[in-house]
């Protein structure tokens, strides 16, 4: 007959299937999310420049519609009130135009921050694939003591690499050249 299972003979395998059940599931699930972030940022990038044309197609059509408004009022000998209110129109209608655009240059930083986040993703599942790499040479031990040595330089590795990700992002997003000043989020 074979030896009695031990906790101490189990030990290994289990521990080893748990990381790279963890892993492999991680994995995938980090990667469904970054595919998720990576079609947000499109999306939002084509709503933008498609918003950004329509804005200046406004612009456009409203300049064109003042031309001809200030034509009719130069054959009609408008009162100059009249025409100050035309002027300050033709002005207001710039401006919110202007300010549209403006508004809308906060892509960048929603873009920045989706990078950032894909960025993480990717680095969490290269933390979750350290892991699962980690997990195969536990298989192999039956005795807790080299796996407990093994599990603790696995520990180590996890917590450099999280750091060393973490220094790698920015922990603020930038976008500058604003009419209405520096932006600065976080």
């Amino acid at each position: 007959m074979g030896s009695p299972m031990t906790k101490k003979t189990v030990l290994g395998p289990e521990v080893s299937h748990l990381l790279s059940n963890l892993s492999d599931h991680g994995t995938q699930h980090l990667g469904e999310v970054r595919n998720d972030l990576v079609q947000a940022d499109v999306l939002i990038s084509e709503a933008i420049e498609k918003l950004g044309h329509s804005f200046q197609a406004i612009h456009d059509a409203v300049a064109a519609q003042q031309e001809i408004i200030e034509a009719l009022a130069a054959d009609a000998a408008l009162a100059p009130q009249l025409a100050s209110r035309l002027a300050a129109l033709k002005a207001d209608v710039a401006r919110e135009v202007g300010a549209a655009v403006t508004a809308m240059q906060f892509q960048d930083m929603t873009s920045q921050l989706i990078a950032r986040a894909v960025q993480r993703v990717d680095g969490i599942a290269g933390l979750l694939d350290s892991a699962g790499a980690g997990s195969a040479a536990l298989a192999q031990e039956e005795r807790a003591e080299p796996i407990s040595a093994r599990l603790h330089e696995m520990n180590l590795a996890l917590e450099s690499q999280s750091a060393r990700l973490d220094g790698m992002l920015l922990k603020s997003v930038r976008q500058t050249h604003l009419e209405s000043g520096d932006v600065e989020l976080f």
